[in-house]
């Protein structure tokens, strides 16, 4: 969260200075890095969180209820979703019970496999995610903070780290930007 006024020097790069003073001038720029990607979210996130806070929704909870928007039934395995999602399905789990009793979503069975529940978007789930992502785009994501080469650049870079990571595998196929 940004905090009232803007800070009169950047902690990131004095934390750069007194890593390399303590001798850790090798492993500087990576902890710089590290830490501006993980300050660069708080940022993002606090205005997501904003966003959708009137919507009584997280961003875990938008998230799910978008994916199965996505979906030509409104509907997919909850073991899916936490595939998709990238999360543990533990997390999913949380996100359906607090959709499930706001009315959002509902559990199903699954037709053919009487292991598997689905999780199914209500209409009024899909009108709440409709509306939600109307105002992230006209409030975050139409002006993310950078230039559209620089946002360009961005995301090419931290496709390349999680790929690097082991996120994605597109194997041969080419990617936007990979």
């Amino acid at each position: 969260m940004p905090s009232s006024s803007p800070l009169p020097l950047d902690p990131i790069e004095e934390a750069h200075r007194q890593w390399t003073e303590h001798g850790w001038g090798a492993v500087a720029d990576g902890m710089a890095a590290v830490t501006s990607l993980v300050r660069a979210q708080q940022i993002m996130m606090a205005r997501v969180e904003e966003t959708l806070k009137p919507f009584g929704l997280t961003f875990s909870r938008y998230e799910l209820l978008t994916l199965l928007t996505f979906t030509r039934s409104g509907a997919l395995p909850m073991a899916k979703a936490s595939a998709r999602l990238q999360v543990h399905p533990t997390s999913v789990t949380n996100a359906v019970d607090r959709l499930e009793a706001a009315g959002l979503v509902r559990r199903v069975p699954h037709p053919t496999d009487r292991r598997a529940t689905l999780v199914e978007i209500t209409d009024e789930g899909r009108d709440l995610a409709v509306r939600a992502t109307e105002e992230l785009n006209a409030k975050v994501f139409a002006e993310p903070g950078l230039s559209p080469d620089k946002l360009d650049s961005l995301i090419r870079i931290l496709t390349e780290l999680r790929h690097q990571a082991g996120d994605f595998d597109t194997g041969d196929r080419p990617s936007k930007w990979h």
